[in-house]
């Protein structure tokens, strides 16, 4: 009798502390995640107040990740939401440091090409690319299409500003110097 009386004791004290150490977690996940007012957000993705609520941020600013950078075309500028993937993370690594300019050259009727100067994490798959779509070629190159190929590509994003024809016409005609900014 006297084990059975202990086992059950155990049993007590083990389900109390669970559920001590379930109430633990959820109050510290609960105060680590913030809402930012919609008021207080942001202009260009920069925090202009810091006033910050304890409560959810519903995926308004996520860790100071950036989800978009700028890509100006002479007077265009073409805003390009990234992939999430380690290509695109070292894109950004890279433009924390200042503005990245490509020159690059119409190639094949469907996408303007260049030399980055450096390379980026590789995760090439065959893609049937989009209008729009912009691609790592060779680990080295950022290609964006206005027209479709099918190759084995790294996706670091899409332009998502620019009609077909919008992108037709800022890229098809010759070559064209791009400048990728965060900014």
């Amino acid at each position: 009798m006297n084990k059975k009386f202990i086992l059950i004791i155990l049993a007590l004290i083990l389900a109390i502390t669970i559920s001590i150490v379930v109430v633990i977690l959820n109050k510290t996940k609960n105060s680590t995640t913030t809402n930012i007012e919609e008021d207080n957000l942001i202009e260009e993705g920069k925090i202009l107040t810091t006033e910050i609520n304890n409560e959810n941020i519903e995926g308004k600013v996520k860790d100071n990740e950036v989800e978009e950078i700028k890509i100006k075309v002479g007077s265009e500028i073409l805003n390009m939401k990234l992939e999430p993937n380690e290509a695109t993370k070292a894109l950004v690594e890279k433009l924390k440091q200042g503005d990245i300019t490509v020159n690059t050259s119409e190639y094949g009727g469907f996408e303007q090409t260049g030399d980055l100067g450096f390379s980026l994490p590789r995760n090439d798959t065959q893609i049937k690319t989009k209008v729009g779509d912009v691609m790592l070629y060779q680990g080295d190159q950022i290609s964006i299409f206005y027209n479709s190929n099918s190759w084995s590509y790294t996706k670091l994003g899409e332009i998502t500003n620019k009609t077909e024809s919008e992108l037709k016409n800022i890229l098809g005609n010759s070559n064209a110097t791009l400048v990728l900014s965060i900014n």
